[in-house]
């Protein structure tokens, strides 16, 4: 479709899961607008997952607006090349204003309050903007990365595909977000020898009592919780994700399972002097951390079965398979490495954006999505709002919020309009015709 030289009443930046949402509210609305996806439907699900990818969130999460999962495995774990399937028939269901291939390159907004969008097919403007770009812009690989060997193979993790593409030998995996921890288990079903420096990050149990873990924290209004009623909820907001995987029908992730079968776990990387790589002395804090967040939580649906007088299977708590010594966990040579996976996360990239509403870190300052420029919103982001705002689970309620918010903003400006040209002859200003209509 045309975009240069076009006007919008709302251009979307981004035409992920969010973006696609957003979309489908404003157009049951009837308002006017664009969507601009730098490349196509999925690509983020097609191009940086690894070929055994699925959800860690269950089937029946996947609730988009008009477009809720409708297949014959409500509890399982789509795959990621069925996820992108359910966003091209998601699209194909309500055929939103898309404009694949153009990348927005910047965005500023004029003294007449309209936004200028620079793009690869050129300019356009907008009255308003919703960026549903997501968090996951640039890999963060940290400059240590620099001083390990020429001949050890280095990947991000949005690059690693399967073990067969590595070179034959050890794999370093820094990170155990989800997804240090779910290519770490991928190395070692493939027979591969797995180093993995561990970080903070909890864990949750796949099931219990009965049901899934996720089911359970749903029914118990876990979900609904919105952020304001966290009393530290910038920190909420940078939190890790609890690490599990849904592969193979679901199950947990127990790294002490995995050191006795052979990996080989250390604490915080910390140094690389010439052929050695040096850890911090983490590794049972950060295994004792992720084990009490997890009994924690079996705790709260405890609790919870316990008051609502629900009938459910008793279940044992879990029982550590392995200790570390840390004296045989603070070095690695790295003459016996073949390659390195940073699991480290992504960097926010919005340099494109020239409106000055970030804070001190480079966040969007807002509240719901809402910023402090007028017109100028987000979506898609990690507890946005709620803990399912990054994710399939909570970016329709999201959407629905910012859809009232551009609707109010738009009656406004209308209202402002007219009276501004209250009592201007229709014919010097023939768009008076149309605000009266």
């Amino acid at each position: 479709m045309k975009v240069a030289d076009t006007h919008h009443t709302v251009a979307v930046i981004g035409g992920g899961q969010a973006g696609l949402s957003m979309s489908w509210y404003l157009r049951e609305r009837g308002v006017d607008h664009v969507v601009l996806e730098r490349n196509s439907v999925g690509h983020e699900w097609r191009e940086r997952r690894w070929d055994s990818f699925c959800l860690v969130t269950p089937n029946w999460q996947c609730d988009l607006p008009g477009f809720a999962y409708a297949g014959d495995d409500p509890d399982g774990f789509m795959l990621g090349s069925e996820v992108v399937g359910f966003l091209e028939k998601y699209a194909a269901s309500f055929d939103p204003p898309l404009a694949e291939g153009v990348a927005v390159t910047r965005l500023r907004r004029t003294p007449a309050g309209v936004f200028e969008l620079t793009t690869s097919a050129g300019r356009c403007t907008a009255d308003q903007v919703v960026v549903a770009t997501g968090p996951y812009h640039n890999p963060a690989v940290p400059r240590i990365a620099e001083r390990l060997p020429a001949g050890i193979t280095q990947l991000h993790s949005s690059q690693y595909r399967n073990a067969d593409r590595l070179p034959e030998g050890e794999v370093l995996v820094v990170g155990t977000g989800q997804s240090g921890c779910q290519i770490a288990e991928d190395l070692h079903l493939a027979g591969r020898r797995v180093h993995l420096a561990t970080g903070s990050a909890p864990r949750a149990a796949r099931r219990y009592r009965g049901r899934d873990t996720l089911a359970w924290l749903d029914e118990m209004g876990h979900y609904a919780k919105g952020i304001d009623e966290f009393g530290d909820a910038d920190e909420v907001r940078l939190r890790a994700n609890h690490y599990m995987t849904g592969r193979d029908g679901g199950r947990d992730i127990d790294l002490r399972l995995f050191a006795k079968q052979g990996m080989r776990l250390y604490g915080r990387l910390r140094a690389i002097d010439d052929s050695t790589i040096s850890f911090g002395d983490e590794l049972s804090s950060n295994l004792d951390h992720a084990d009490a967040v997890a009994e924690g939580i079996k705790d709260a649906i405890d609790r919870y079965i316990d008051a609502t007088g629900i009938e459910a299977p008793a279940e044992a708590r879990y029982d550590p398979p392995w200790q570390p010594d840390e004296t045989e966990m603070s070095e690695l040579k790295s003459d016996n490495l073949a390659a390195v996976i940073w699991a480290t996360g992504y960097h926010r990239d919005h340099h494109w954006l020239g409106v000055p509403i970030f804070d001190g870190r480079g966040y969007p300052t807002h509240e719901r999505g809402v910023t402090s420029c007028p017109g100028l919103y987000f979506l898609g982001l990690p507890w946005q709002y709620t803990w399912g705002s990054g994710r399939f689970a909570g970016i329709s309620r999201d959407a629905h919020y910012l859809t009232t918010k551009i609707t109010q903003a738009r009656r406004l400006r209308v209202t402002e309009e007219v009276s501004w040209l209250a009592g201007t002859p229709t014919e010097t200003y023939p768009a008076l015709e149309w605000y009266a209509a």
